[in-house]
């Protein structure tokens, strides 16, 4: 046997953009390893880290044994001191160091998916603190997003952007999109029968248009609804920082467009972001 088709979409996004990260810190001078980053309280080493620790954890490797200090601010859950801890572990390592791990760790996980057999559907462990199995195809396209997105973050933090339509922004996309209906109809409480359009330029272009039925449910779809009750209109990099959690939407007030109804659409920025 060998990897599943519906896989391999996942794989090469995951590859084009771990590859791109590490041929983006490869270069970079100790200095540039704390600069900040869009992710709260991270650093470029921290976003890194976070990647290499995931990975590794799909390898299979254990855990660090290792206590966070306590003045860490953007720790506030269990969710987010379950994934600090890979981050804090290495905090102190040198960008030789960082490099070295990187770039063994893509090798190891390279290996790994190239020798994958299993179904799609096979369960596998979820990483990331939940406790919880996924199927493989979830697992690894949510790989190839969650490392696409940090390659943003990274290239934002260090002034080099690019790749906003890789093989990753379309996995991204169709992981944001599915998020909608959550934002829409759930958090945000969009009134039953109506309909919010979303609507992306630049990179990655889609209009997109979530339906609230009588029950309060929401879906979304690419057909075009008349008269919606809100509209939002944006650039594609924005769209991402928003529902990543990367900027607050008064942050980028001027590059999103709303019509409709004010408060509801105020309601659907505030929240945005679909991503831990």
């Amino acid at each position: 046997m060998t990897v599943h088709p519906s896989l391999q979409p996942a794989i090469d996004a995951w590859a084009h953009s771990i590859e791109a990260i590490n041929e983006l810190v490869r270069p970079l001078a100790e200095c540039d390893w704390n600069r900040p980053t869009d992710c709260p309280g991270w650093s470029v080493r921290d976003v890194v880290s976070h990647v290499i620790g995931v990975e590794n954890e799909m390898l299979g490797e254990p855990r660090p044994i290792h206590t966070l200090p306590r003045d860490l601010y953007h720790v506030t859950d269990e969710f987010s001191r379950y994934i600090e801890v890979q981050v804090d572990v290495r905090r102190c390592h040198t960008a030789l160091e960082m490099t070295s791990e990187l770039e063994l760790t893509i090798i190891r996980r390279s290996r790994q998916l190239r020798g994958e057999t299993r179904s799609p559907r096979a369960p596998v462990r979820w990483p990331l603190g939940s406790g919880n199995e996924q199927t493989l195809e979830r697992a690894l396209t949510v790989r190839a997003f969650d490392v696409w997105a940090h390659e943003q973050d990274l290239r934002r933090a260090l002034g080099v952007p690019g790749n906003l339509d890789a093989p990753g922004a379309l996995v991204a996309r169709d992981v944001l999109v599915a998020g909608l209906p959550g934002v829409v109809a759930g958090k945000a409480g969009a009134p039953a029968g109506s309909a919010v359009v979303v609507d992306v330029h630049g990179p990655v272009e889609f209009l997109r248009t979530v339906r609230v039925d009588g029950a309060g449910r929401g879906t979304v779809d690419s057909s075009v609804s008349l008269g919606p009750a809100v509209t939002l209109a944006t650039d594609w990099e924005t769209y991402v920082r928003l529902a990543c959690g990367r900027v607050r939407p008064e942050a980028v007030a001027d590059r999103v467009k709303a019509e409709g109804e004010p408060g509801l659409a105020a309601a659907i920025l505030r929240e945005f972001a679909v991503t831990p």
